[in-house]
């Protein structure tokens, strides 16, 4: 698992439009890394709702959502919520995998590979600042504007 201090794994994924998005793109910002299993889902779409009402409130950091959806499917997500940052398309769980949230999943004794709902704030040197793994949707807001005001 990442903790405090680590490098971040590098980031090259296609966003919801089509474009290559990379972390190093953000250098010198703070970017919060949040990976959520399945786009427009409840507990995703409150998740990312809760993060795009938020952006306004926490400067030059980033906001980037990573999940194994499409772009095509990230964009219909982006575009029916107005989220309004980038979502990229992980399909072959490369990233997640670096980011250690490919987990193995139960849901009523089935067993199954799937993204742990994780958040990772990165400083601008692309260090590990916070690692969340098994966040709740609630707490990712609030736990971003903690680490911020600290």
């Amino acid at each position: 698992m990442l903790k405090t201090g680590d490098k971040a794994p590098a980031i090259a994924l296609l966003d919801q439009h089509g474009k290559k998005r990379t972390l190093r793109e953000f250098a010198k910002r703070k970017v919060l890394v949040y990976f959520y299993p399945k786009a427009d889902t409840p507990g995703c779409t409150q998740q990312s709702c809760s993060l795009s009402a938020i952006k306004d409130d926490i400067g030059r950091t980033v906001i980037i959502g990573v999940s194994p959806d499409s772009p095509a499917r990230q964009l219909k997500f982006d575009s029916k919520y107005n989220l309004g940052f980038p979502l990229l398309s992980d399909e072959d769980h490369a990233v997640a995998k670096a980011y250690k949230v490919w987990k193995k999943k139960s849901m009523y004794g089935r067993e199954y590979m799937g993204i742990e709902r994780s958040a990772f704030l990165i400083d601008g040197n692309g260090k590990v600042i916070h690692a969340w793994y098994k966040i709740s949707p609630k707490q990712t807001p609030e736990f971003l504007l903690e680490a911020l005001d600290a």
